[in-house]
């Protein structure tokens, strides 16, 4: 089995990063959190932001002492074969739905110039030729995958950045904030406002094919959530400020900013920007997700199918190839908000044993009284938020979690038959 060279330096690395987290939320959250938390809305993204810091902290901790590709399927296998290969896992369930979820916004999008783009059996030609393509350019190379994926992360990143100040500069004086939620109010929409923060991890699954990962990740990922804060944040002030009655279409309200600021023009530049944040965001995931079944299959916890390596293009193709398969399943069956919750439920699970996990990672400094209490903080951050998730989405993560058990116990049978 060959090995995955190192090709990704810091650019890189707050490109996937970066692509994780700024995704399809921006584009599909403005309107819902509008209706339902007014002009205080934009606050919640510093509020939301500075809690999730909580846990992206010690996250990084333990990111930081850890070399090798894999991210969760590696932090969980110290605390034993099983429990990393079930952290992977369910890791690996939780950037599959975000494939799937950011899709079905990547439809509503495109659905402005292509007719019933999101309805019936155009939806599904779409959506698996969307996967197949990213497949295709994530097994010709890293390279192409990052390069690709930086030109994206700008052209999502700026549009949006001059469309949210050129808006805000518009309508001062801004609308007074409506007050604060309640706690159980601001519960209710706390995993789906998460959701617009977690990806940020997209950075740690290829640390193996990473250049200085102990110094590079955490850099990586603290840079993404201070600039992903900052945008969202100033999108949302926009779009309360611009369009206090809320947007026509609330899958895709930022065309209606993008309507507001320069009629057809400022709508399509919009819709663009959107595409090429969706596209970044499926193709970070595409790029970084199918190392998890890379390292769990070069371990033997999945079969050893999984950790082949394609020797013209030294990228695990079988495994690029089965993650396309699994989110184009999941896109097909699902709709974003439903998708994005049993995500968010599953990231919760694995970032509070990823944060557990810093005592015994291999490579960790000597620790100190901190790094416990802001463990202990994270992972009852971790457990806080999955407890708002419904039974739904407790029962879908546990079907797709023991959909994975099958292909363990296989892997296992055939080592055990091998001898």
């Amino acid at each position: 089995m060959s090995e995955l060279p190192r090709r990704i330096g810091l650019v890189g690395a707050v490109a996937l990063a970066f692509n994780g987290a700024v995704a399809a939320s921006i584009f599909a959250l403005p309107a819902t959190l509008a209706a339902d938390f007014g002009t205080f809305s934009p606050l919640l993204f510093p509020i939301v932001g500075l809690a999730a810091m909580l846990i992206i902290v010690p996250f990084s901790w333990t990111a930081a002492a850890f070399p090798e590709s894999g991210g969760p399927a590696a932090y969980g296998a110290v605390f034993g074969r099983f429990t990393g290969f079930e952290l992977g896992w369910i890791y690996y369930v939780a950037r599959a739905t975000a494939f799937a979820a950011n899709t079905n916004v990547l439809l509503a999008y495109l659905a402005r110039w292509i007719a019933s783009a999101d309805e019936g059996a155009t939806r599904v030609v779409i959506l698996l030729s969307a996967t197949a393509l990213f497949a295709a350019v994530n097994i010709a190379g890293v390279r192409r995958s990052i390069g690709l994926l930086t030109g994206l992360a700008l052209l999502k990143a700026v549009p949006l950045f001059i469309a949210a100040v050129a808006a805000i500069a518009l309508t001062y004086p801004w609308p007074e904030p409506t007050p604060a939620p309640n706690v159980t109010e601001f519960e209710a929409g706390l995993l789906i406002v998460l959701y617009a923060f977690v990806g940020f991890e997209n950075a740690v699954i290829p640390a193996g094919e990473t250049k200085n990962p102990s110094s590079n990740l955490p850099r990586a990922i603290f840079l993404t959530i201070g600039l992903t804060t900052l945008l969202y944040f100033l999108v949302q002030l926009a779009f309360v400020s611009a369009l206090p009655s809320g947007a026509t279409d609330a899958s895709a309200p930022l065309i209606d900013l993008g309507t507001w600021l320069a009629g057809s023009v400022g709508a399509t530049i919009l819709t663009l920007a959107a595409v090429a944040s969706i596209a970044g965001s499926l193709h970070g995931l595409m790029t970084s997700t199918p190392r998890v079944t890379y390292a769990l299959g070069a371990r033997g916890d999945l079969p050893a199918w999984f950790a082949r390596v394609q020797p013209r293009f030294e990228t695990p193709a079988n495994s690029i190839a089965f993650f396309a398969l699994v989110a184009a399943v999941l896109a097909i069956s699902g709709s974003f908000v439903w998708l994005a919750i049993v995500s968010t439920l599953a990231r919760m699970i694995v970032y509070a044993v990823t944060i557990a996990a810093l005592p015994r990672a291999p490579g960790r400094r000597a620790l100190t009284t901190i790094h416990y209490v802001l463990g202990a903080v994270g992972i009852a951050v971790c457990v806080w938020a999955a407890a708002q998730a419904d039974v739904k989405a407790w029962l879908t993560l546990a079907a797709l979690a023991a959909a994975g058990l099958l292909l363990y116990a296989g892997a296992r049978w055939t080592a055990i038959r091998s001898g």
